[in-house]
C-alpha cells in the first residue's frame, strides 16, 4: 500500500499523532497514560504515515542521545491498516532519515514484533524485560547508512548473523566499520581477529570496545583472540582493546605472528561459526562481509588456528602498566 510520511515537531504535530497513540497504546494495549506521554515527545521528531487520500494510519518518533545514537519509539499502526506494509514503509523511512546522521539506531521492541524488526536489519541486544506489563527486548542496528543504501534490494534478513545469506561489499572505511560492528555486536562466543596491526582508526573506538567488552563478559566460555604482526604501535600509544585485554586476560588473548611460518596476506575477522569480515589487503578498506557463510569461516578458522599455534605472546605489552 502506498503511504506518505510526514515529519513534525511535537509543538506543530497534528492531533492525529496523539489520537493514534491513544488508540493503540492506551486503549488497545492498556499502557498507563502517565507512561505513554513523556518529556521525550518534546525533543523528538514525530512521523505520521498517511494514505494517498490523507487518511492517517500510523506514527513513530525518533530522537537522539549524546553518543550519536538515534532512538526509534512509539511505532503504531491502526488495527484496520495492519498487515499491508505500512509499518515496513514507516520503519524504512526512519532508517533513511537516520542514514549519515546516526552511527547506531536503538529501539525497544515488543516481543511479538522481534521478527518484524529483524527483517529491517535490527538485532536483539538484551534479555526480555517488562515495560508497562508488556514483554520487550532492546534491539539495535549498527549500520543504518548501509541499510538505507540497500533499501529495495530484496534482502529478507539483512545483517542477521546466521540468517543473511548474501554478502555485503564495502569500499570505504565507514562501510567497513558498520559491517564489522554489526558482526561483532551479534557474536555470542567466539571472535577471532587477524590483522597487521590493531589500527587505531578501526579498533581503538569506544563502540568497538563496548561490543568486545560485552562479548567477553556475557559468556563464561567466550573466546576473543587478537593475532597481529606488529605490537609497537600498541606500546607507543594506549589502546582500548589492550587495556580491556589486560583486565580480562582469561577471555581476551593477543599473539604476534611468527614470520618464520606461512601467514595470510589478507586480514579478516571471524564471528562464531558463520560471520566473517574479509579485507583484500592490509591497507585498503575494501572487501566483503558475510553473516551466514559457515564454509568460508571454517576454512579461515583453520588458517587462523595454524598461525595462532605458531605465534608468540607480546612480552612488552604484558609489562605495560595498567
Amino acid at each position: 500500500m502506498t503511504v506518505r510520511i510526514r515529519k513534525y515537531s511535537w509543538q506543530l504535530a497534528p492531533g492525529h499523532i496523539r489520537d493514534i497513540r491513544q488508540k493503540v497504546f492506551v486503549e488497545e494495549q492498556k499502557v498507563p497514560p502517565e507512561l505513554e506521554w513523556d518529556d521525550t515527545d518534546e525533543i523528538a521528531d514525530h512521523f505520521l504515515a498517511v494514505l494517498p487520500d490523507n487518511t492517517p494510519v500510523g506514527v513513530a518518533r525518533l530522537f537522539s542521545t549524546m553518543d550519536e545514537t538515534g532512538h526509534i519509539g512509539r511505532m503504531a499502526i491502526l488495527p484496520a491498516f495492519r498487515g499491508q506494509g505500512i509499518g515496513e514503509a514507516l520503519l524504512r523511512h526512519l532508517i533513511a532519515e537516520s542514514a549519515g546522521q546516526y552511527q547506531e539506531l536503538k529501539l525497544s521492541a515488543q516481543q511479538h514484533a522481534i521478527a518484524f524488526y529483524e527483517r529491517a536489519g535490527f538485532h536483539v541486544c538484551s534479555e526480555p524485560y517488562d515495560d508497562a506489563g508488556i514483554p520487550h527486548l532492546d534491539m539495535r542496528c549498527l549500520a543504518p547508512t548501509l541499510l538505507a543504501a540497500q533499501a529495495g534490494s530484496g534482502r529478507l534478513t539483512p545483517l542477521q548473523l546466521g540468517k543473511d545469506p548474501q554478502s555485503w561489499l564495502f569500499e570505504s572505511e565507514s562501510g567497513l566499520l558498520e559491517l564489522m560492528d554489526s558482526v561483532v555486536g551479534q557474536t555470542s562466543q567466539r571472535l577471532w581477529l587477524y590483522d597487521r596491526i590493531l589500527d587505531h582508526e578501526l579498533y581503538d573506538r569506544g563502540r568497538f570496545r563496548e561490543l568486545v567488552s560485552d562479548l567477553a563478559r556475557r559468556h563464561r566460555l567466550s573466546e576473543i583472540r587478537l593475532l597481529i604482526h606488529d605490537d609497537q604501535p600498541l606500546i607507543k600509544r594506549r589502546h582500548q582493546l589492550v587495556e580491556l585485554m589486560r583486565r580480562l586476560p582469561s577471555r581476551i588473548d593477543l599473539r604476534l605472528i611468527n614470520s618464520d611460518y606461512p601467514y595470510e596476506d589478507q586480514p579478516f575477522l571471524l564471528a562464531d561459526r558463520e560471520g566473517v569480515v574479509y579485507r583484500h589487503d592490509f591497507i585498503r578498506p575494501s572487501g566483503f562481509a558475510s553473516f551466514a557463510d559457515s564454509g568460508r569461516v571454517r576454512l579461515l578458522s583453520e588458517n587462523f588456528q595454524r598461525m595462532w599455534n605458531a605465534g608468540r605472546s607480546s612480552l612488552e605489552l604484558r609489562e605495560l602498566p595498567i
